[in-house]
């Protein structure tokens, strides 16, 4: 599930990018938290929150995302933290509270 942010987020993203971090989202709700590293991982620092990798980590955007109850919920979209380290910090502090809103 995308929220309404992370929906928007994604729709600006260029095509070939979009089909990529959708084809993670897929990844993530067949395997669920089976998905093995590369194509995720724990964002460090940071207690609750995963990033989808897409490409298995070569793509430079990375979906910000945390398991509610069953469902995976994308809070944001963003840069992988090595290519623009300051906008990385901002999109997962916007994931956080994106995702304090949610309710299970």
């Amino acid at each position: 599930m995308f929220l309404a942010e992370a929906d928007r987020e994604i729709a600006i993203v260029s095509p070939r990018e979009r089909a990529a971090i959708l084809s993670a989202v897929a990844k993530l709700e067949a395997l669920g938290p089976q998905l093995p590293f590369p194509h995720q991982s724990a964002v460090k620092g940071v207690v609750s929150l995963r990033e989808l990798r897409p490409r298995g980590g070569r793509s430079p955007l990375r979906a910000f995302y945390r398991r509610v109850g069953d469902v995976f919920v994308i809070a944001a979209i963003g840069p992988e933290a090595l290519v623009n380290p300051g906008e990385f910090d901002q999109k997962v502090r916007s994931a956080l509270i994106r995702l304090d809103d949610v309710k299970e």
